[in-house]
């Protein structure tokens, strides 16, 4: 038997092991490991750059197809800025490009795109192809796409708690109005569920400035995985031992007996 036979067969039974009633509506990825992957095949970093794309794209297929309604990765942080000035440079053209030769079949898949972060820095080419992106696909409802670019979540908190006090100090709000849910409405991804599952690559064990606020009860899958050499058949892993787990939200589960 072929690998290639081999993994279809390994990949088929864990599909049939997913629960399709349990699926998370919104997964967020921290997509790592790009640069360690071509470094390690003797290879320049913007190869595996080039390499996550392709991934993203079968990860986008995979979530529409299981039923997950949301997908939030992590393309570029604030501190991002910090590497060598050329694999900026790259990854700026990239996003450029993968989104013009993308942006169609995404339409056509009905995914709306959104771009979370601070735009400001970006080259002006890049912020109009970002802008019409979303605009062709704003009101397409089947699954969201959202891409945090220049983003931080620390940056996210201070940005909404200068609004909240601004509007405290003018008197539009009294301060004991001020609430989870007054927070979460000023937030970048208002109006979207807080995400269920983050799934990192590459083994690192920490969130990186990301989704500070929103990823306070997610669940953590780490894959030793770096981003390039991730695939379905690693999603439906994540997926399955998310799956394994009780959400409590801080309480406890109620043993067989007990009663309440």
């Amino acid at each position: 038997m072929s690998l290639g036979k081999i993994f279809e067969n390994k990949k088929s039974d864990l599909s049939k092991r997913i629960d399709k009633q349990k699926i998370p509506e919104h997964i967020a990825i921290i997509m790592d490991g790009n640069g360690r992957w071509a470094t390690k095949k003797g290879l320049p970093r913007t190869y595996g750059h080039k390499k996550g794309v392709n991934v993203l794209k079968e990860i986008i297929k995979v979530s529409k197809k299981l039923g997950c309604k949301v997908l939030t990765v992590y393309a570029f942080s604030t501190e991002n800025w910090t590497r060598p000035s050329k694999e900026v440079s790259f990854l700026l053209n990239l996003f450029s490009e993968a989104l013009s030769n993308e942006i169609e079949g995404i339409h056509e898949e009905s995914i709306k795109i959104k771009f979370i972060g601070d735009l400001t820095p970006f080259p002006i080419n890049l912020k109009k192809i970002i802008s019409s992106s979303e605009s062709l696909t704003k009101k397409n409802n089947k699954f969201l796409l959202n891409v945090c670019v220049n983003y931080g979540g620390r940056q996210e908190i201070v940005k909404v708690a200068k609004e909240i006090a601004l509007k405290s100090f003018s008197g539009e709000i009294e301060p004991s109005e001020v609430n989870e849910e007054l927070f979460n409405s000023k937030l970048l991804t208002q109006g979207i569920k807080d995400p269920e599952l983050l799934i990192r690559t590459s083994g690192e064990k920490r969130i990186s400035n990301f989704l500070l606020w929103q990823l306070a009860y997610s669940e953590i899958y780490i894959s030793e995985i770096l981003w390039p050499d991730f695939n379905e058949f690693e999603f439906l892993k994540a997926i399955i031992d998310y799956q394994s787990r009780s959400r409590r939200f801080g309480g406890i589960e109620s043993l067989p007996n007990e009663s309440n």
